[in-house]
């Protein structure tokens, strides 16, 4: 399908699945921002005024906030909503629309909700994808029990859409790369890097203080998956906007995790021509049992969890599921093993290096979210292949590599462009530049010291910093991000723990999913040690009823603690210690 109402499915299909994948006082000084004519960073109303002022929500107007290229299109009240117990001023609009070199609108769109219980505190919603849209801001917590919204907690909530519109109609008949066309032009690939977010979080703050009087007391990010590295970029460039951030399963190698998608596609075709045939149901379940038989004593009690991550590596043989014969249920075939080995071994190229990170094998590979990502889909238009070869592939195409290549948006041209990938020659285009482009991939999507990290200005300045990761992600590897937390341990002496923690979730997929306990309130974590100095020793728990991945035998009241890296969940040894509860289980070191 070639129409616009094709698009508009892809495009809310891929927000839907990683914005699931559900926040802080002015960008630093050397930050580029949006380069639209009108940009400025004003912090509000002309020099004119003075004073606090508190507008109402219908005079909530751009001609009466009078900030330079703000555009508000909806201002008012709403009284009912299922999401915030008490009424909220709803505001819509754009900040700095410009054209952009390839000759179509630009703009940082907007929503900014206003609780009449207000809080005192701001919360940006760092959305995920390639965002392109506004999601509603309303603040989820994406894993937090209850499911809380921040918004109904009395936070002032903001989402936008990184300056691009994912609905573009002027790019409705690109098909699955509709969304990653905004790529074409250099600054839609910066706002949507970090820049939307330097530009729009001091004009979302002026505008709280002109509708309540007063400015936010704390101010936070809140995201997963791109919202994660929202949150992960923002700590090393926007120290001054936030207090404190939660970064959820972040993407913070992007571009250099978009490689390993065509890395895994081409290790797929050495089981199977056809990718999506390379493992079946059975195949991946075979293998995530085996890991869960292998290592679930490792922490000292069977109970369906792998908490020991590190020990299980050691321990667990993916040899030892080869078939020695025809290949049957209970066995994997010598090309299986071959192809599963490369894609959890990461991408290389011809010398050998090290291109991206490997992988840990773990329980949560036999869910339905890890497959979905990186072997086969259940999406008809997409052709039934996996988020990685079709909107991800987009991505790595139109966004992640200088020059651009104008990938045709069928999912035959998709596969075809990550078939033909070449690790040697095309690998390094996530760290090129040219007179076009003047930041790379690299550059614009990741930390700014993400090589070799130290927060410095963030850690000087009492910021802080919860990062949280499933270990079963099958998008973002875990391994990569315990290593950039490594890295910054080493460079803060030893130990980063006074204001950034890393916490691992066993079983758990891409934002929530899979075999674990997913639902935990990293919001009242990140507040309690901003505001309270309580910095969280361990973060309870518990499992989604709802989730489709959840073992049988698993208690619908189960809680666990997660630990901060490199601490795990250890069993108490109690014999009358109840294995569902946290209370059983104390954080301790491998």
């Amino acid at each position: 399908m070639q129409n616009k109402k094709w698009f508009g499915f892809a495009t809310l299909t891929l927000a839907l699945v990683l914005a699931a994948c559900a926040v802080p006082p002015y960008p630093a000084a050397t930050a580029p921002v949006s380069s639209a004519p009108t940009q400025s960073t004003s912090s509000g109303p002309s020099s004119a005024s003075a004073g606090p002022i508190k507008l109402k929500c219908s005079e909530m107007l751009s001609s009466n906030l009078r900030i330079a290229g703000l555009e508000v299109a909806r201002a008012t009240m709403v009284t009912t909503d299922a999401r915030a117990p008490s009424a909220y001023c709803l505001l819509q609009g754009h900040l700095n629309p410009r054209t952009g070199v390839d000759g179509k609108n630009y703009a940082i769109g907007f929503e900014l909700r206003l609780p009449l219980a207000w809080n005192g505190r701001f919360l940006q919603q760092a959305n995920g994808g390639n965002d392109g849209s506004v999601v509603p801001a309303v603040g989820d917590p994406v894993s937090a029990a209850g499911n809380v919204s921040a918004l109904a907690r009395g936070f002032a909530v903001l989402s936008i859409d990184a300056g691009h519109d994912g609905n573009d109609p002027a790019n409705q008949n690109a098909q699955l790369v509709g969304g990653n066309i905004f790529g074409l032009d250099p600054q839609a690939r910066l706002d949507y890097g970090y820049a939307a977010n330097g530009t729009m979080v001091p004009v979302a703050k002026k505008i709280v203080e002109r509708y309540y009087g007063s400015p936010p007391s704390y101010s936070y990010m809140f995201g997963c998956s791109n919202g994660g590295r929202h949150g992960m970029v923002a700590a090393s460039r926007y120290a001054d906007l936030f207090d404190g951030i939660v970064a959820g399963d972040p993407g913070f190698d992007l571009p250099k995790a978009a490689v390993q998608h065509a890395w895994d596609i081409q290790s797929e075709q050495i089981a199977n021509a056809d990718s999506r045939q390379s493992f079946s149901p059975a195949d991946m379940n075979l293998v995530a049992s085996k890991v869960t038989e292998t290592c679930d004593a490792l922490d000292g009690v069977v109970d369906g969890m792998v908490n020991n991550l590190p020990a299980c590596q050691a321990k667990f043989k993916l040899s030892d599921l080869q078939c020695s014969g025809d290949k049957t249920n209970t066995c994997l075939s010598p090309n299986q093993v071959k192809a599963l080995g490369r894609i959890m071994s990461g991408p290389t190229n011809s010398k050998g290096e090290q291109l991206y990170s490997d992988w840990p094998f773990s329980p949560g590979m036999g869910s339905g979210n890890w497959r979905f990502w990186r072997i086969a889909s259940t999406v008809p238009p997409w052709e039934n292949y996996p988020l990685i070869a079709t909107l991800g592939a987009g991505s790595l195409s139109y966004i992640f590599t200088t020059p651009p290549t104008k990938t045709p948006g069928t999912p035959a041209d998709l596969i075809k462009f990550l078939s033909n990938f070449n690790f040697d020659t095309d690998a390094p285009k996530i760290y090129a530049k040219d007179d076009t482009f003047k930041e790379s991939a690299m550059d614009f999507m990741t930390p700014t010291d993400v090589a070799d990290p130290k927060l410095a200005d963030f850690k000087a300045k009492g910021r802080k910093l919860i990062v949280y990761q499933g270990d079963s992600d099958g998008v973002f590897s875990i391994n990569d991000t315990i290593q950039w937390y490594g890295k910054l341990a080493k460079n803060n002496g030893g130990n980063a723990s006074s204001f950034a923690r890393l916490f691992v979730v066993p079983g758990m997929n891409h934002c929530g999913s899979g075999p674990a306990t997913d639902q935990f309130d990293a919001l009242s974590a990140i507040t309690n040690w901003v505001e309270a100095g309580q910095a969280p020793d361990q973060i309870v728990a518990s499992v989604n009823p709802a989730n489709p991945e959840l073992p049988e035998k698993w208690s619908k009241t189960r809680t666990r603690p997660l630990c901060p890296w490199p601490k795990i969940a250890k069993f108490t040894g109690d014999a009358k210690a109840d294995v569902e509860k946290a209370s059983s289980f104390s954080c301790d070191l491998p």
